[in-house]
């Protein structure tokens, strides 16, 4: 995960989808040529036990007519916010990674992210300002990411949403 300097922390991400999200089968590059005519919706949602604390973090590929597609992530030490900024930041960059193995480019796609975390959502849209520079940083890290999608809708959902999507 790239962050700039002041704000990196170290991340483990479990390399397969978990079984009981998924539809057993991965996507792979047939899922992602489709997707490249449609929309695709990224669900994340990251946390710390302890403000700050023990840091983790979920998104989902919610790819079209598939099961969601579920990943996990461990965080060093990090605030709430921080792990919610830095899930997003995998995300973006593992999904970035995936369109490009299958050849796709990532302009002809709509991404739809929701997310629960109304400080991470608002201050991507512009509503709230960026304060904090750690934010600031991991903020700067995720316009730049989403600068290389098409079209990029941030949505705020509510954490019922989150935990039916990601099982937490």
């Amino acid at each position: 995960m790239e962050v700039c300097g002041g704000c990196r922390s170290s991340v483990t991400q479990d390399g397969e989808p978990l079984s009981h999200k998924s539809s057993g089968k991965a996507a792979g590059a047939e899922d992602a040529i489709a997707v490249s005519k449609r929309r695709l919706v990224l669900v994340f949602d990251g946390g710390s036990r302890g403000n700050p604390g023990p840091a983790y973090g979920s998104y989902a590929f919610l790819w079209p007519g598939r099961a969601p597609e579920v990943y996990r992530l461990r965080f060093g030490r990090l605030t709430n916010n921080e792990a919610e900024y830095d899930t997003l930041i995998a995300a973006l960059e593992a999904l970035l990674a995936r369109l490009e193995r299958a050849g796709v480019d990532s302009q002809h796609v709509i991404l739809e992210i929701r997310g629960d975390s109304k400080l991470v959502i608002n201050q991507l849209n512009g509503v709230w300002k960026v304060r904090n520079e750690r934010m600031r940083c991991r903020w700067q890290r995720i316009r730049e990411l989403l600068q290389r999608f098409g079209r990029v809708v941030l949505s705020h959902r509510p954490r019922e949403y989150s935990v039916a999507v990601l099982g937490h």
